[in-house]
């Protein structure tokens, strides 16, 4: 299955490494939020090589973390940190349904 394929299936995903502590920290920022991500780890995944050259080919440089919210790339952490930093992050979650506003 395509990059795209996967990410039209939730109202967020995370393309991940296993290893990578950056990748973790993202994840955990949005379980903070109370959101449940799709998150693909490529380095468990089969077809992990070519999910990773997708990315790549889509702009995402490093390849992980790479977090789709709402269909659309939004980047790596430090496009999810500055989203969060100016306090934008939270109401970006809540327009992909990816949160609730009981969260």
């Amino acid at each position: 299955m395509a990059v795209m394929d996967l990410v039209g299936q939730r109202p967020m995903v995370i393309f991940s490494k296993s290893n990578c502590c950056i990748c973790y920290s993202i994840t955990q920022l949005f379980y903070g939020f109370g959101a449940n991500p799709a998150i693909y780890e490529l380095d468990q995944l089969q077809n992990g090589k070519q999910l990773e050259r997708e990315l790549v080919a889509l702009g995402q440089q490093p390849s992980v973390p790479a977090v789709f919210i709402g269909g659309k790339l939004v980047g790596g952490s430090n496009e999810i940190m500055s989203l969060q930093v100016r306090g934008e992050l939270k109401s970006e979650l809540l327009r992909a349904r990816a949160i609730h506003l009981w969260n």
